[in-house]
């Protein structure tokens, strides 16, 4: 019976099905057991290559209240898992011709000119002094800008109030002094994100949500990814949810990126909204050297740099043995809860427990969308490493 479910769901959704969906049962297995246990309330796994998408699945609910099951469709605040489609809009402008990663930011946004950096510090004093060099574009690709992790304060609120344009929260990061020297540490930076997003806009002459649409998810035919999801969007959206010590989910407000009634700022660092199958494109794009169905996104060379180190022996990521590329965490040494993937496998993780990482050594990729603020582990969560092995296992036999 689920093998005849799993057929009739791919013919339902138009995919090229596995020869052998048993193979992936263990998939199914595993989630249900994470939903008994209340690991998670509900996840949607999708299992693909460069030439389909193989293997969907669900488990729990989407809505544990209303008692909606999670579906296939269900969408999902995907946060950081934007910072790679981010990147790609970027990469994109390069092909053109149109901007270099090797650029400096101040040539593009002039607020940028003359900036600062902190030299030392203590409880009364900030003393300053010149950085090195400007900030490059590739500087903020990599999160080794120096840029200070978060919005100044007084902006604590630019992701839940979201009522400045992306001009006027980048003026605001341009004035803070950088907390090192450009390129020489790493630093997870949403505001370098959000300032590439920027940049796209000066670039292009378009709204960055604008040219996502154009020039990504329509070729891609991606309908059902957008930063501001319309009422039929929003019903079928996952609820996020909180584990306590205990073991019980809790829902709760999604205040870290919740829409507010008329939002100004898209958030190039984690305000898309996306589904299993919507993502999958991007992905079979990536494996596919920036082309699907017969649609150019990217330069193969553009791939090659956005999912090569560009990062040297600078350590980085969230676990051991990775590296950065232009919007990617690259795996230059899997190890710990990555050991079993390839080396130069890539990826990117969301705030609320989302996963997708491409192996490129087994033409592979997976998707994992949740919606938990707390996962523990993040890119080493055991969701994401239980979900790798098991894939990897699978298309061993």
């Amino acid at each position: 019976m689920r093998i005849l479910s799993s057929l009739l769901l791919f013919a339902t959704l138009g995919f090229a099905q596995s020869p052998d969906p048993a193979k992936f049962a263990p998939i199914k297995d595993r989630f249900d057991k994470f939903v008994a246990d209340k690991e998670v309330a509900g996840a949607v796994v999708l299992v693909g290559s460069k030439s389909c998408v193989e293997y969907v699945t669900t488990a729990g609910m989407a809505n544990i209240e209303q008692n909606l099951p999670m579906k296939p469709d269900t969408v999902f605040r995907i946060a950081s898992m934007t910072k790679p489609i981010t990147a790609i809009a970027v990469m994109i402008l390069q092909d053109e011709g149109k901007l270099n990663v090797d650029d400096p930011v101040e040539k593009y946004l002039p607020e940028f000119k003359g900036q600062w950096m902190i030299a030392a510090k203590d409880k009364d004093s900030i003393t300053l002094k010149k950085p090195a060099r400007a900030i490059l574009l590739r500087d903020l690709l990599t999160h080794t800008s120096g840029l200070a992790s978060n919005y100044p304060a007084g902006m604590v609120d630019v992701y839940t109030k979201r009522d400045r344009t992306l001009n006027e929260t980048t003026i605001a990061v341009s004035q803070q002094p950088l907390q090192f020297e450009p390129g020489s540490k790493w630093s997870y930076c949403n505001p370098g994100i959000d300032t590439l997003g920027r940049i796209i806009e000066v670039v292009s002459g378009m709204g960055y949500e604008a040219f996502l649409q154009k020039r990504i998810f329509e070729p891609l035919g991606m309908r059902e990814t957008t930063p501001y999801p319309a009422k039929d969007l929003l019903a079928r959206t996952a609820v996020t949810y909180t584990r306590s010590k205990e073991g019980a989910l809790t829902p709760i407000k999604n205040t870290l990126l919740d829409l507010p009634g008329e939002p100004r700022h898209p958030v190039p660092a984690g305000g898309l909204y996306s589904t299993a199958e919507d993502l999958s494109k991007v992905y079979r794009m990536m494996l596919n050297g920036g082309e699907l169905n017969g649609k150019r996104i990217l330069s193969e060379k553009a791939v090659k740099q956005m999912t090569s180190t560009q990062t040297g022996d600078i350590e980085t990521g969230f676990t051991k043995g990775a590296s950065f590329g232009f919007g990617w965490c690259v795996l230059k040494t899997p190890q710990g809860p990555t050991e079993g993937a390839s080396p130069g496998t890539y990826g990117h993780g969301g705030a609320f427990g989302t996963q997708a990482w491409i192996d490129p050594a087994r033409d592979s990729f997976y998707v994992l969308l949740i919606q938990r603020s707390n996962t523990p582990g993040g890119d080493g969560s055991d969701l994401r490493k239980e979900l790798q092995n098991l894939v990897i296992a699978a298309k061993k036999k």
